[in-house]
């Protein structure tokens, strides 16, 4: 046996042919589908980056106990466990997060590794004068500085990838292709082959630009922004312009992928999956990117092909819910090989024969964020029911973040615990949590969302028995993966008499009066002051607004009546409301 697993990053499955979409050029996507079956159910597990590739190896969720993590000692390493039963391994990649702190532990799990460089702001080419760099986009200005040498990096690491050749998808591709000329007769093998593209920034060579009328290729920088959609519809539509078009030369290093399989007649031996860590928001639901507003499909659905030469299923459909933690046991599998104990996921080969269900509900989110859980016809999404991070912990023995290493003072108030059940023993650290995605992580409330009826999921469901069955088989979940019992309290997961559903401000009799913008950014104001303990401000509020009032008044009660320091929040909260629902 021989396997393939072709990786992207963020990559949005509603603009591909193979699941029917046609808004951009995507034809070897869609001769992948004629040769391999598609998942039409496929869910993220751990968000983003690296908690996915940790389950890529464990097969077991990362985000209930861990945010950002390198792979522990106690982790089973798929990779690992196939190199040590005799099955060479090889990594080709440009994601340059297994070469920092935070992603450090996984490479040397493979036989062999290759590793391509430049993406994103990685620290390749040094250049002591740095070009100064400009911004445009509506991110807050914290956001923008966290990022702010990654994109002066890309500046200078894009003046040394002139040809389409030197970018880091022709070169990545290149290397993966390599390793199959040179071993395709060799039997007992797995190549990972993994892209970070069309991840942003979205560098592209003009001439996928010039297919979807980008004539000047400095009208975007390539980095969209992880916020509200601010800009103009014509802004807009650029910048989805250029992930399309990378979207699309990422489609013909596929098709380079595809050649190889028929050049060799891999088809007959060879297992192929090509898949993503997670989708891209471009505009829907008006935001940009990932990481801050709730786990919609477009980021949580993502696409799966996946060809196994003993179970022919070339152009066909799977409806069969499955995950990330699935695709370590079906590698193992495909091999031959027992799964370990500690791992959740499930082979995809009975789904892949026939179609067979291989589970009922798949559980996925970012630490300290939303609980989601679907079974493939709703989604809940359980939010925190605090606001901040107090109260949520890491569970570690490896100190890191995605760039660094935990400071001194995020160590100093840690304790040791006994550890869970698939940590072998192995006490480890609790820590204080950190993290700007868990500040106001309470603001989007509960939600649940009727897949069948709404796949946009634009509008709320107010089905009570679909949210308690959920909300009931989430917290089996979570026990059945020996969560943090901090974890109970923090979703009010502890008191089968809680909320099920956020409160509709459509509902509410009280607001009913008020016009329909007005009346839900009212609601998020009034929530934030509530629940923030300040009474007496939103007496003042109510006292204060009428059915007459209009968005500027709102705003201008914000800036006149909430502390500044709040405003940012504020402005999530509201701006979220008024846009979405």
């Amino acid at each position: 046996m021989k396997a393939i697993m072709l990786m992207f990053d963020s990559l949005n499955k509603r603009l591909l042919s193979a699941y029917g979409s046609d808004s951009a050029i995507t034809p070897n996507f869609q001769r992948l589908k004629e040769k391999t079956a598609r998942f039409d159910n496929f869910y993220v597990g751990s968000m983003p980056c690296m908690p996915a590739r940790r389950e890529l190896h464990t097969g077991r969720y990362n985000f209930l106990h861990r945010g950002w993590s390198p792979l522990e000692p106690f982790d089973d390493s798929m990779p690992e466990l196939l190199k040590k039963n005799g099955i060479h391994t090889h990594l080709v990649t440009d994601h340059k997060h297994y070469w920092r702190d935070g992603g450090a532990t996984y490479h040397s799990r493979y036989s062999t590794y290759e590793f391509v460089r430049g993406q994103e702001g990685d620290a390749w080419k040094g250049v002591v004068d740095k070009p100064e760099y400009r911004y445009e986009s509506g991110e807050p200005e914290e956001i923008k500085q966290r990022r702010v040498t990654s994109r002066v990096q890309h500046q200078i690491n894009v003046q040394f990838m002139q040809n389409e050749e030197d970018h880091h998808l022709a070169r990545t591709i290149g290397k993966g292709l390599e390793f199959i000329d040179t071993n395709h007769a060799s039997d007992n093998w797995f190549l990972q082959l993994e892209c970070f593209d069309p991840h942003e920034p979205f560098f592209v060579p003009e001439k996928y630009l010039k297919m979807y009328g980008i004539d000047d290729p400095a009208q975007f920088d390539g980095w969209a922004p992880y916020y509200f959609v601010t800009e103009s519809e014509e802004r807009k539509s650029t910048i989805q312009k250029y992930y399309k078009a990378l979207l699309t030369m990422v489609d013909a290093y596929v098709g380079r992928v595809l050649d190889h399989m028929d050049r060799y007649d891999l088809w007959k031996d060879t297992m192929l999956i090509v898949n993503t860590d997670h989708g891209f928001l471009l505009g829907e639901h008006e935001w940009w990117g990932k990481n801050i507003m709730p786990l919609y499909n477009e980021v949580a659905n993502i696409p799966f092909f996946m060809w196994h030469p003993n179970y022919p299923c070339a152009g066909e459909s799977r409806q069969a819910l499955a995950q990330t933690i699935d695709v370590p046991a079906t590698l193992l599998d495909a091999f031959g090989l027992e799964k370990p104990a500690d791992m959740q996921g499930v082979s995809l080969i009975p789904a892949l024969r026939d179609d067979t269900p291989v589970r009922d509900y798949a559980l996925f989110g970012y630490h300290g964020c939303h609980v989601n859980i679907t079974d493939g016809r709703y989604v809940y999404m359980r939010s925190p029911t605090v606001q901040g991070i107090d109260g949520l912990y890491e569970y570690t023995l490896m100190p890191t973040r995605i760039n660094r290493r935990f400071t001194p003072g995020e160590l100093q108030n840690i304790s040791l615990h006994s550890g869970f059940d698939f940590t072998k023993g192995c006490p480890v650290m609790k820590v204080p949590a950190e993290s700007v995605m868990t500040r106001d992580a309470d603001r989007f409330g509960h939600r649940l969302y009727d897949l069948a009826a709404d796949p946009a999921q634009q509008t709320q469901s107010h089905d009570a028995g679909a949210a308690q069955r959920l909300r009931d088989r989430m917290v089996a979940m979570m026990k059945q993966s020996d969560a943090p019992g901090e974890l109970y309290g923090r979703y009010g997961l502890d008191d089968a008499q809680s909320e099920l559903l956020g409160r509709d401000p459509h509902l509410l009799p009280e607001l009913a009066e008020f016009s329909p913008k007005v009346r839900y950014g009212l609601y998020a104001l009034l929530q934030h002051l509530e629940g923030s303990g300040q009474q007496e401000l939103a007496q003042r509020l109510k006292a204060r607004c009428h059915p007459g009032w209009n968005q500027e008044n709102l705003w201008d009660f914000v800036q006149n009546d909430v502390p500044q320091e709040q405003h940012q929040s504020v402005y999530y909260k509201m701006a979220l409301e008024m846009r979405l629902d």
